[in-house]
């Protein structure tokens, strides 16, 4: 259903040029650094008293680092990743009862037979200190078919309150699969986290659909996150040359890729698809042209930055900019840039349990930073 009242039709010059000064001196403070382009974040549970947290290296590494800048050397037994292009090791996540059965949540490109695709498993963290190991290790999830490509994995995880796990999946470069029920590819999953399949997924019992699927129409989605006072589930996605997304999924519904985009194609600027609008397929919250390349976000939910509880933030990779989104309601109304001056392409943000938003940047040196004020 079209959603004429959400849309918000604006590009990022326009953005840039309207946004009013944030109005608070921010610091970005690098915590950690030396990171081979970092992409996940997941704050232990001992965060207060020990400030240790996980970071996911795309090359394939797990580690462990803390608030006091020290970094721990690469956990044991991570499965092996297809490292290539934008693939290897992705997220990384907790599940919702760690303190008791101290399971991690990884995604990954996997290389296999027919060529690669995302998956996700899960192993037990056996943590001293710094140093870990993992245990038990399980694969809950492959992405369906496997396709000969290096980019568009997605991919990002993350539980809902009843448990449930969410992964978000790229299109592996097959778009006209992102509009078919019998494939993974360009769709949001939702399953058990033991891999197991709810009843209720909106197109379990459809002949020709994949029972785990509950979003289909995407092309990369990176961020992923839920509102904290309505639960809904908000993401960014990439679009091609322009048609960078902000959606609100729900269950079922079709997000129009690529019949539908913003975008256009690479170097010749041809129109995809049918336009920019069609019956029976979602409009996004807010659209970005030329492309920001959206990547991980969070609602900042803590009283450390004044006036802005409630407000979302995204990491944007080709923008080099953590943009701050006050919103009312499904609306967009103001979007402001930040962290201009630190000249990095932001992977990730994510609210500590300290309050502070913590961002990781995609680089060979890459870094953890907290922004303070």
């Amino acid at each position: 259903m079209l959603r004429q009242s959400a849309r918000f039709v604006a590009s990022l010059l326009a953005t840039l040029l309207a946004a009013a000064a944030c109005g608070q001196a921010l610091k970005p403070v690098t915590i950690v650094r030396g990171l081979a382009h970092p992409w996940g974040l997941a704050f232990l549970p001992s965060f207060d008293s020990d400030g240790r947290m996980l970071i996911s290296e795309r090359p394939g590494q797990l580690r462990l680092a803390n608030t006091k800048g020290e970094l721990g050397p690469p956990i044991a037994g991570v499965p092996a990743v297809g490292a290539v292009g934008e693939g290897g090791l992705l997220d990384v996540a907790l599940d919702p009862r760690f303190a008791d059965n101290r399971l991690v949540y990884l995604s990954y490109a996997e290389a296999a037979q027919g060529g690669v695709g995302t998956t996700v498993a899960r192993a037990r963290l056996d943590a001293n200190g710094l140093q870990g190991r993992l245990s038990e290790l399980q694969v809950i999830f492959r992405q369906s078919p496997k396709a000969s490509s290096s980019v568009h994995f997605g991919s990002r995880l993350l539980f809902a309150r009843d448990g449930k796990l969410f992964v978000t999946l790229g299109d592996l470069w097959q778009r006209d699969d992102a509009q078919r029920l019998d494939n993974h590819h360009g769709k949001i999953v939702r399953i058990e986290p033991d891999g197991r399949l709810p009843a209720d997924n909106p197109f379990a019992g459809r002949a020709g659909a994949l029972p785990e699927i509950w979003s289909y129409g995407h092309r990369n989605v990176q961020g992923a996150a839920w509102h904290p006072t309505t639960g809904e589930l908000w993401t960014s996605e990439h679009g091609p040359q322009g048609g960078d997304e902000l959606n609100v999924i729900e269950a079922g519904h079709n997000y129009g890729w690529p019949v539908i985009t913003y975008g256009a194609e690479y170097g010749s600027g041809r129109k995809i698809g049918e336009g920019t609008a069609k019956a029976g397929m979602e409009q996004p919250i807010a659209h970005w042209t030329p492309a920001i390349a959206p990547s991980g976000m969070t609602f900042l939910t803590s009283d450390r930055y004044p006036g802005w509880k409630g407000d979302l933030f995204i990491g944007a990779l080709r923008g080099q900019i953590l943009l701050h989104l006050q919103l009312d309601g499904r609306r967009v109304v103001k979007q402001e840039p930040l962290l201009q001056d630190l000249h990095e392409r932001i992977r990730h943000v994510r609210q500590a349990p300290d309050g502070w938003l913590y961002l990781l940047t995609d680089s060979d040196d890459g870094r953890i930073v907290r922004l303070e004020r």
